[in-house]
Parts: structure tokens; C-alpha cells; sequence
């Protein structure tokens, strides 16, 4: 008879159907940075309107697009949160109806860098999309750009 925590098991010991849900290591839970404590990072974020910056445009260090912001935040920051300082700087951001799409600029194995779109907003945001999702979730590393699509 199968004990506590193991799977159903048919004759020969293989298992039958998914592992039991107490098997998977529950998801990481990033715990808030004390802003006062922790030394911000810079972040590169790069706007563009209409869609975002192709691999292609960050191909050669030191000729990154020119439409470059600099902020100084932390990884818990939210994608409301950078929403609301890229509106700062960019006046179609400011649209009651723009999304901005966020995407992470980054080197791949080979050193080329590549774009992967990591979230949503809208530019008045309704709490939904991608609202709450922090850098940390989403597996931001210090070092990588961020590439802001306005649409």
C-alpha cells in the first residue's frame, strides 16, 4: 500500500498520473527591498512607439538607441510603477488608451543581445494586465536593459 505523500502506483513501482501538488517547490515569493536600506540600480529603458526595438539595435555596446531614459529604482519595482516614470518622459505614453508593452534586453550564451516581452500595461492602469508584477518576478537581472513599446 502506498504511503502518505506517494503517488498511486501500478505493478513494476511506476507511477500513475501527476506527482502529488506537495512534491513541486511552491513558486518564490520575493520579499519587498527596504528602499531606505538598499542601494538602487540603474536601469536603461528604452522607449519606442509602436512596437519595441529589434535584436538588431543593441547589437553593438555603446550604439544602443538613442530614445534612452536612465532610472534608479530597485527589483521590487512594479511595471505600474516604471508605467508611471516612463509618462514622465514620454508624452505618447500619456494617452488614455496607450499600452505600454515591457521587454528585457539581455545577452543570450553567445553574447548577442536579445528582446523577450516579459508584460502589459495601460498608461491609466485598471489593476489588471500586468500591473503588480515586480522586475524580481520576472526574472529581471542588474545588468539587463528594459525596452518599453508604447502602443
Amino acid at each position: 500500500m502506498a504511503g502518505v505523500g506517494e503517488g498511486q502506483r501500478r505493478q513494476g513501482g511506476r507511477q500513475l498520473g501527476p506527482p502529488p501538488r506537495a512534491q513541486f517547490p511552491p513558486r518564490p515569493r520575493f520579499e519587498p527591498v527596504d528602499r531606505e536600506k538598499t542601494c538602487p540600480l540603474l536601469l536603461r529603458v528604452f522607449t519606442k512607439i509602436g512596437g519595441h526595438h529589434g535584436d538588431e539595435d543593441f547589437a553593438v555596446r555603446g550604439k544602443e538607441p538613442k530614445d534612452e531614459v536612465q532610472i534608479y529604482t530597485w527589483k521590487d519595482a512594479t511595471l505600474r510603477e516604471l508605467t508611471d516614470l516612463v509618462k514622465e518622459v514620454a508624452p505618447a505614453a500619456r494617452r488614455k488608451s496607450a499600452r505600454l508593452s515591457f521587454a528585457f534586453v539581455y545577452p543570450d550564451n553567445n553574447g548577442r543581445f536579445k528582446v523577450k516581452e516579459v508584460g502589459m500595461t495601460y498608461s491609466y492602469g485598471n489593476g489588471r494586465l500586468d500591473d503588480s508584477k515586480t522586475l524580481a518576478e520576472l526574472r529581471f537581472q542588474i545588468g539587463d536593459y528594459l525596452d518599453v513599446a508604447i502602443l
